[in-house]
């Protein structure tokens, strides 16, 4: 079913309502604040109207309102399957007034982005987002042998339980990473298994990291770079600094040791709140969390749980922050979204078989951030590829890369820069109004020019 329009409403201002699957009826337009009447954003040189989608966007509204007035046709190919990309087709077409307005304020796709979506094509039709379930079912069962050495040494030798408990967390999180991404039988089947595996759910994690994905390193939208007051990836406004920026690079480790803490209770808030809210599946993942906590409580003591939390917390923190904060930031908005990746990313090159399991998949960033639905087995052999695409397409920077260790240095190196650095007067926010290109809600370049009836302001 394609949009429609009733013939008693063709006179006045309308909107669109639709459900999840993209059936969509013209509907009369609300004027109540804060409402959106335009959401226009452009797929495959098609504009479309996804303000009638975006509340049945099944994984919610957190990165799309972010692309009002631009293209997000490599997002959109990012974050869905096949069959969720054909049914672009059914969605409404944006007025023609606002494709006329918006097609002067958008710039035209690059070579690289018509390029890439090349590369992406020829990719999917050669397999490469197959998963490979031997594999999985092994990554599986380490983090099963884990949790049970764990359990079996909690009561008898403590030390070593909180180290395999941490392990075992960190895990559950880079395989509840990839699968919350996925969007093959596989991950649809274990999408709750990091809700239930390690206590961080899943509709938290796509709400918080899918923005992350889109709107990577852009300075007052990605969250992911927000992590002041505590520490501080570039010298702020003296009314946004703190006394802690000056010795950051002293106690970085502390903040990082919360950070699985931290991420558990934004988890139950979420969780609660998309179960009022009448999200699809919360209350299966409500109650997945509440029994993990209850096992988590019951087979473990504090004296393990507890430093376990912390553990992993900094293992995670130590692994996810350096490939991002090494290399740019953003305050405008980057609408060559690849060009942007490789700017923003630099992978990390193992020295050994423990790190290459330890780092999750994390060391191979560019190439998940460039294809996050791909099973994170390919990226190794996907790197040359990734490699000969920088070249053949001059992109800046290059393909980056460093060792795992120099990595971790740089990150340290960045701290320690940023600490001893004076405050900048007007310096970006790292929250709501850091990144100058950004369009708040409602205020895409179609809604600053045509009001709700369609008649120029």
């Amino acid at each position: 079913m394609v949009a429609t329009t009733p013939e008693a409403l063709t006179q006045a201002p309308t909107s669109f309502d639709c459900d999840e699957e993209v059936n969509c009826v013209e509907v009369p337009a609300c004027d109540e604040d804060g409402c959106r009447t335009s959401l226009d954003v452009r797929i495959d040189g098609t504009w479309y109207d996804l303000s009638g989608w975006r509340k049945a966007h099944p994984a919610g509204t957190h990165w799309i309102d972010w692309y009002d007035g631009r293209d997000a046709t490599e997002v959109m190919d990012a974050f869905h399957s096949v069959k969720a990309r054909n049914m672009w087709q059914r969605l409404p077409k944006s007025s023609e007034e606002s494709v006329k307005l918006l097609e002067k304020t958008t710039p035209k796709d690059t070579d690289t982005q018509i390029a890439f979506r090349k590369l992406r094509a020829q990719l999917e039709e050669d397999g490469w987002f197959e998963r490979d379930i031997g594999r999985e079912v092994i990554l599986l069962s380490i983090w099963a042998s884990l949790f049970v050495g764990a359990a079996v040494t909690a009561h008898t030798v403590a030390p070593i339980s909180t180290v395999l408990l941490g392990l075992c967390m960190t895990n559950a999180g880079w395989l509840g990473h990839d699968y919350v991404h996925g969007v093959d039988k596989w991950s649809n089947t274990l999408r709750q298994f990091t809700t239930f595996a390690g206590g961080l759910g899943c509709t938290w994690w796509s709400d918080k990291h899918n923005k992350h994905h889109a709107l990577t390193n852009e300075q007052g939208v990605d969250e992911d770079i927000a992590t002041d007051p505590f520490l501080y990836t570039w010298a702020p406004d003296p009314k946004n600094d703190s006394p802690l920026r000056k010795i950051q690079h002293w106690i970085f480790f502390i903040p990082f040791s919360f950070l699985f803490a931290l991420w558990r209770v934004d988890t139950m808030v979420v969780a609660i709140d998309a179960v009022e809210q009448k999200r699809p599946d919360s209350k299966q993942e409500l109650y997945l969390l509440l029994a993990h906590y209850l096992i988590l409580l019951t087979v473990f003591p504090v004296n393990v749980w507890l430093p376990a939390i912390f553990l992993s917390g900094l293992t995670s923190a130590l692994i996810v922050t350096p490939t991002h904060q090494s290399e740019e930031f953003f305050e405008e908005f980057q609408f060559d979204w690849v060009t942007a990746q490789f700017a923003s990313t630099r992978n990390a090159v193992m020295t050994n078989p423990f790190s290459e399991w330890l780092w999750g998949g994390m060391q191979y960033q560019l190439e998940h951030h460039l294809f996050p639905t791909m099973p994170r087995g390919r990226y190794p052999e996907l790197r040359p590829i990734l490699e000969k695409f920088a070249k053949d397409n001059n992109i800046p920077g290059g393909y980056r890369a460093s060792g795992e260790f120099e990595i971790l240095k740089m990150n340290w190196d960045l701290y320690r820069r940023v600490a001893n650095a004076d405050p900048v007067p007007g310096a970006p926010s790292s929250r709501g109004d850091g990144q100058q290109g950004s369009i708040s809600l409602g205020l895409s370049p179609a809604a600053a020019g045509f009001g709700v009836s369609g008649d120029k302001k």
